[in-house]
């Protein structure tokens, strides 16, 4: 098929602005849609396990598989950047010092008109370049976090402690809870972690939550 070169370039992060350029001196709610995503799960410490690496690894060339394969059809945009869920089995436990009992789903938002057959063209089509174990282990889903309150966070991984503190603080101020399924820590992360100073990169941290 053709390239079309009239092809309209969509940027969800632009659409969808007031998930993705929150304030990094004020938490704010928002009401996260249902999302479609490619995503993939492990466990594990982010900064030295193999697995963790591999997952990044198979996700962004899925993602930019069907941005050029939807780029044929003129429906172009930009991939968006990656995002992590974090837990653990019993959350009670949960703490940046136990990483390595830590699990995750990393995932990158597509937009509506993605599809499975797009996805699954995808996987098939790197699987005959190189047959990365790590290609099927990655799924097409779709996410609803709901109400969550967020901030954008400017600094180290390794410093969030305090923001996510006050994260829950508002929350648990609100009158509202974060447990049972809201419990996932959420990360969004706006900087290329290989390129960027630690003390410059962006982090959107979300939390989601209910009420009691």
């Amino acid at each position: 098929m053709c390239y079309n070169e009239n092809a309209v370039k969509l940027d969800l992060k632009k659409e969808l602005a007031s998930f993705y350029h929150p304030s990094s001196k004020n938490i704010v709610v928002v009401d996260v849609p249902v999302q479609r995503v490619i995503s993939i799960e492990g466990k594990g410490d982010p900064n030295t396990s193999p697995e963790f690496a591999h997952a990044i690894s198979a996700l962004f060339p899925i993602a930019y598989t069907i941005k050029f394969a939807c780029k044929k059809l003129g429906k172009d945009f930009a991939v968006m950047p990656l995002e992590g869920l974090w837990w653990m089995e019993h959350m009670k436990d949960f703490s940046i010092e136990n990483k390595e009992k830590w699990l995750w789903k990393l995932f990158i938002v597509q937009p509506d008109f993605v599809t499975k057959q797009h996805f699954h063209a995808a996987v098939e089509h790197l699987k005959k370049k190189e047959d990365k174990p790590s290609f099927s282990r990655v799924i097409f889903e779709t996410l609803h976090e709901g109400q969550s309150a967020q901030i954008l966070y400017i600094g180290p991984y390794a410093e969030e402690g305090p923001t996510i503190h006050a994260l829950h603080d508002f929350i648990r101020e609100q009158g509202c809870t974060f447990n049972g399924l809201k419990q996932k820590h959420h990360e969004i992360y706006l900087s290329d972690m290989r390129k960027t100073a630690p003390s410059k990169l962006k982090t959107i941290i979300r939390q989601a939550f209910s009420s009691r």
